[in-house]
């Protein structure tokens, strides 16, 4: 309980020096926040993605070298696609704004 004490007492003090600037905060400031997780969440997925192919393509190979020309063609499509997922997500983080949220 020692130990919890002083994390619960920053959990509860905290807010009670942000409200001066909470009427600072704009649309603007959610929309950059709403960017930043969309890529973030984005690069994580492809990130994810593309060492799970490669690992399972490694191991495939590794299990049977003489498939490695069979494998190696779809792993380079596959890797190419999330890549193309990654940027996707950029570009559409980039296109949000302010008036394409509020509706």
């Amino acid at each position: 309980m020692r130990k919890l004490l002083p994390a619960l007492v920053l959990l509860f003090v905290a807010p009670a020096f942000a409200q001066e600037y909470a009427s600072k905060i704009t649309d603007v400031s959610w929309v950059a926040m709403a960017k930043g997780l969309c890529m973030a969440l984005a690069v994580i997925g492809a990130a994810y993605g593309q060492g799970k192919a490669a690992s399972t393509a490694l191991d495939g190979i590794a299990r049977n070298p003489s498939a490695a020309g069979k494998i190696q063609t779809p792993l380079i499509i596959s890797l190419a696609l999330l890549e193309a997922l990654a940027i996707l997500a950029f570009v559409i983080a980039n296109g949000m704004s302010v008036s394409s949220i509020a509706g």
